[in-house]
């Protein structure tokens, strides 16, 4: 990013000039400027001094979240679906870009609007009703995240001890400090330093990773690559919408975070373009990579689901574990700072009165005593948890539905100062999207199964409506634990079944909404500035 691209103007709120965010929980935080290194831009409108980012400068967070080489453990998940090397190539191809271009076409949201995802969304569900998909987006941003900083973790005690350096709890110790404490700092420092090093992490990260590819290609049995069978369409569906759901899908919820500091001229198709290429490139190399060696290595494909990091590091020699060990680690934090940076501000849009930098700093000390307590106490902890997770991807994926929907309903840019008044343009609450997303997210959930059954065995409710529709059956091994038999059960269809619902019932149910919304709507409701925003909300609290 260039120089300009991290100026900001001063803030036309003034130095002394109280936010409204102390009297009114829908109210924007923080302030168009910056303290230092630290971003002060809560939830408020990016003035247009500040919105000086360009396209193509969102390859490079998008490019540096997505190259982990957790990324190749997805081609044996691909290959148990029991489809051939070719029909998961294509299933790799199709899934990663399509999920990834959903997340393209939420970011325009972000440039129309110039405020976060979630603020963005009360468009749809209204200033209030909007904190229901809100609360759903906060657990899950930061449970995934924590998930990522559990895994840089662990990855980092695991290498220590196959090179032999130390091992026990002085290397979890120290891994957890350095980890956490820089995936903290980051996200509270802001957009800003975040952007920059993204840039880095861009670079080190994608050298370092074809380097690794490299020394592994000779472990490739082309042979066996060939000789695989043809599997049915049925299984390549369910193997398309599990990749969805892992890459793209994972992060609607914030895509438009990222994009709230392009200037409202930027192209929308430029937009799209470098979200979707940076999200899609490394993953779609990464999982062919990875279908390669789990079709030529059966040791590495049965370790894989267990211990992703630690099954590729088998297959490396001993001079370049460290090496791996940063890419890996620094891979995962890129993920974690992105997503702990954008759960803070789903926290401030649920109407926490914090600034900024202190709703990351709380939700970065969540992220530490979760990992804490996985790394240091924890025997059952991170299977249920994931469970937990996995469970909450399916009403997002209805969100995400409603949210693109919205999105493609409007014809003009967002009511600025609408979205942070219940009684404006946008309203209290949304009923029809709130419906929507609870019914579709019933549906949901009964299409898809408790992947964790053994550790979460309270979590097996999901997936009633499988064996109904002939879909699956559900099994009990001889120690009780749950399964299912068929390929579409493990597909997670639920999750694709419930966007896609959501999507269809929100373009005929809100467009007759939309269009009367949009009717008054003028050019200075679109151009608000945050000052304007603060003073509307305060004449409205004198009224």
């Amino acid at each position: 990013m260039s120089d300009s691209a991290v100026k900001q103007g001063p803030s036309k709120q003034g130095p002394d000039r109280p936010t409204a965010s102390g009297e009114n929980p829908g109210a924007p935080t923080g302030a168009s400027e910056r303290r230092g290194l630290i971003e002060l831009q809560g939830i408020d409108v990016i003035d247009e001094p500040a919105r000086t980012a360009r396209p193509r400068d969102l390859f490079m967070p998008w490019f540096a979240a997505n190259v982990s080489v957790f990324g190749m453990s997805y081609g044996s998940f691909v290959l148990g679906f029991g489809i051939s090397f070719w029909q998961a190539t294509v299933v790799s191809l199709v899934g990663v870009v399509f999920s990834f271009l959903i997340c393209g076409i939420i970011a325009i949201a972000g440039k129309r609007g110039s405020v976060p995802t979630m603020v963005l969304s009360r468009a749809a569900f209204g200033v209030d009703g909007q904190k229901l998909p809100g609360a759903l987006g906060w657990l899950t941003s930061i449970g995934w995240e924590t998930t990522l900083t559990i895994l840089a973790t662990l990855a980092t005690v695991t290498i220590f001890d196959k090179v032999g350096w130390a091992h026990g709890t002085a290397v979890k110790i120290l891994a957890t400090v350095v980890i956490a404490g820089t995936i903290v700092a980051a996200s509270v420092l802001g957009y800003h330093v975040i952007m920059k090093l993204q840039s880095v992490l861009t670079w080190v990260t994608g050298i370092a990773t074809v380097i690794i590819m490299a020394i592994t290609v000779p472990k490739i049995d082309w042979a066996a690559v060939s000789s695989l069978p043809a599997g049915s369409a049925a299984q390549m569906v369910g193997a398309l919408v599990m990749v969805m759901t892992g890459f793209g899908l994972g992060w609607t919820n914030v895509a438009a975070d990222w994009s709230r500091y392009q200037r409202r001229s930027a192209s929308s198709g430029s937009i799209v373009f470098w979200n979707t290429f940076g999200g899609s490139v490394a993953p779609i190399v990464l999982v062919i990579f990875g279908l390669l060696l789990s079709v030529s290595n059966k040791d590495y494909a049965g370790h894989v689901a267990g211990d992703p990091i630690g099954a590729l590091a088998d297959l490396l020699p001993t001079w370049i574990l460290l090496p791996f060990l940063l890419v890996a680690v620094l891979s995962l934090i890129s993920g974690a700072v992105l997503g702990i940076y954008s759960s803070g501000l789903t926290l401030l849009s649920l109407g926490v009165k914090v600034s900024r930098p202190v709703a990351a700093l709380i939700d970065g000390s969540i992220l530490t005593a979760g990992t804490i307590f996985v790394v240091f106490f924890a025997t059952d902890f991170l299977g249920p948890f994931q469970s937990f997770l996995i469970t909450l991807g399916v009403p997002l994926a209805a969100w995400a539905g409603i949210f693109c929907s919205d999105l493609a309903l409007r014809r003009r840019a967002y009511d600025t100062v609408s979205l942070f008044k219940p009684n404006g343009r946008y309203g209290r609450f949304d009923w029809v999207s709130i419906i929507t997303l609870v019914v579709s997210s019933v549906i949901g959930w009964g299409l898809v199964v408790n992947q964790f059954a053994a550790d979460a065995s309270w979590n097996n409710w999901q997936g009633y409506l499988l064996e109904p529709l002939g879909l699956g059956a559900r099994v009990v091994d001889d120690q009780g634990v749950q399964s299912w038999d068929g390929s579409w059960p493990w597909a997670n269809l639920g999750v694709l079944v419930s966007l896609v619902i959501s999507f269809l019932v929100t373009l005929v149910a809100r467009r007759g909404l939309v269009r009367r919304q949009e009717s008054t709507q003028t050019e200075a409701d679109e151009n608000a500035t945050s000052a304007d925003i603060t003073a509307e909300l305060e004449a409205g609290e004198r009224r």
